[in-house]
């Protein structure tokens, strides 16, 4: 493909303009010529990138790729819905929440907000779901991780990459950003600060170490906050911080059955801006591994519980072959038994209550047993 880029407009001779040009030796300022040779007239790509500085031609590179129409444009998110209605509003619930935990954006109250009072980081995120579940076969998306601090710029392009190759088009990026480059693992990039164009799948993205750390419950407020669930603390519980370069970025908590027949995990959170890295999964299934090793404070093997109501945590634990799917409850337990025993332990206290008990909710509740890796 071959790129021509003309820009032309007036050369304005004001007093200011002419003392401009004399100051700075600029004889003008009204054109810009940009030509490059880009192989990518094939359809085998999936992913490529223009990236350089601002004012150097990516924009109007972007509309020689696709045309101008292609561009996305986050103008039409309405103010009165929450990007969960929002997104694919006609298509189905759990692709729009695997768009939405694909991309990193796992935080289930954020999916309840419009999309005008996100964060710029939540934002960027809703906007990459949106496009993974409309599925054009060909985009631009320009400034992209432009208005997100880097962090989150890294991981959310790494998580939109991974979830943009599972469809079959097409996706050109315009970034001011060298550093998420390796991030995307892109098919091909051009540099219109140098000229030059690559292709080939020459970059693979950074690895980093996760140190898990056993801890009590001294480090969950700070990540209470990011938990979807307000519930008590796990009575004798055992906890796990994982932390990258001293940094806090997952936790979970273990406790056991009656009997010490296996083990329970619960309040696993992962810090939003560590979300779409692959970090959660990973972090739960090596606790869990170690447990079923004896690697805990009983030095005991046993196999670990895990309930979610989270749709795309549910549908990674499927795919996991050292999970299996032990439960599914639509509803929270009965409210009336609740509310029983309740007030028969307020009366063995000599006490009076007005609770009206827990339960009786609708809330899709689902459980999995980790099992390890097993002989086939």
């Amino acid at each position: 493909m071959q790129i021509e880029v003309h820009n032309r407009c007036s050369d304005f001779n004001s007093y200011r303009a002419a003392r401009v040009k004399s100051l700075f030796n600029a004889e003008s300022g009204c054109n810009f010529d940009l030509s490059a040779q880009l192989d990518v007239d094939d359809k085998e790509w999936r992913i490529g990138i223009v990236v350089g500085p601002s004012g150097s031609g990516k924009s109007s590179m972007g509309q020689k790729f696709f045309g101008s129409e292609s561009f996305y444009q986050p103008h039409d998110w309405p103010t009165d819905e929450p990007i969960i209605d929002a997104i694919l509003p006609d298509g189905d619930f759990n692709e729009v929440t695997a768009a939405l935990a694909a991309v990193g954006l796992g935080s289930v109250p954020s999916w309840l907000r419009p999309y005008h009072i996100l964060s710029n980081g939540e934002k960027f995120r809703a906007d990459l779901a949106r496009i993974i579940c409309e599925k054009p076969e060909q985009i631009v998306v320009d400034e992209f991780t432009s208005v997100v601090d880097r962090q989150i710029a890294r991981f959310g392009a790494l998580a939109f990459a991974k979830a943009w190759r599972r469809t079959k088009g097409q996706v050109v990026l315009l970034s001011c950003h060298y550093d998420i480059v390796e991030w995307v693992e892109p098919d091909w990039v051009f540099d219109t600060a140098t000229g030059r164009f690559a292709r080939g799948r020459l970059w693979r993205r950074p690895s980093f170490d996760l140190e898990i750390r056993q801890t009590d419950w001294s480090w969950w407020s700070m990540f209470e906050p990011h938990h979807y669930l307000k519930l008590p603390k796990m009575i004798a519980a055992t906890n796990y911080v994982g932390t990258v370069e001293g940094e806090p970025v997952a936790h979970v908590a273990f406790s056991t059955r009656p009997g010490l027949i296996e083990a329970r995990a619960c309040r696993l959170v992962v810090m939003p801006e560590w979300q779409g890295a692959g970090v959660g999964l990973r972090f739960l299934n090596e606790l869990c591994a170690m447990w079923l090793r004896g690697e805990n404070r009983y030095r005991k093997p046993m196999p670990s519980l895990f309930h979610t109501s989270h749709p795309g945590l549910c549908a990674a634990l499927r795919r996991d072959a050292r999970w299996v799917q032990v439960s599914a409850n639509l509803y929270g337990g009965s409210k009336a038994r609740s509310r029983a025993s309740i007030s028969k332990s307020a009366r063995a206290k000599g006490k009076e209550t007005a609770m009206s008990g827990y339960g009786g909710h609708f809330r899709a509740v689902q459980g999995f047993r980790f099992l390890g890796a097993r002989a086939k």
